[in-house]
This record gives structure tokens, sequence and C-alpha cells, in this order.
């Protein structure tokens, strides 16, 4: 199992790159839809994915 700290850095990355997403799907949501759509969905896997990751990081903080 990985320590709280590279569970915490791995929560950061993913809150990073869903941002990412995000961004650049409202910037082609006009353009091609398609791939906005696209990159949305891959941000909600990355965004339930992060709730796991924050679930799991309060659960070794409270047995701390």
């Amino acid at each position: 199992m990985p320590s709280l700290a590279q569970m915490t850095g791995s929560l950061h990355i993913h809150n990073f790159y869903i941002g990412k997403l995000k961004a650049k799907q409202e910037q082609l949501s006009e353009s091609d839809p398609d791939l906005a759509q696209l990159l949305d969905n891959v941000a909600e896997v990355l965004s339930e994915h992060a709730v796991v990751l924050a679930d799991d990081i309060a659960d070794l903080e409270c047995d701390d």
C-alpha cells in the first residue's frame, strides 16, 4: 500500500490534471464538441478516482 505522502501527491496530481482537462474542454466546446466530451469523460473518471483517494487519505489520517 502506498504511503500517505504518495497518496497525497497522487491526489494533487489528479486535481491538477482535472483542472487542465476542464479548462481545455471549455476551450473546445464550440469548435470540437466530440473532443470536448471526451475530455469531460476523462476528467470525470479522474474525479471519481480522486474521491476514492481522498477517502483513503482521510481513513489513514484517522488511523494515526
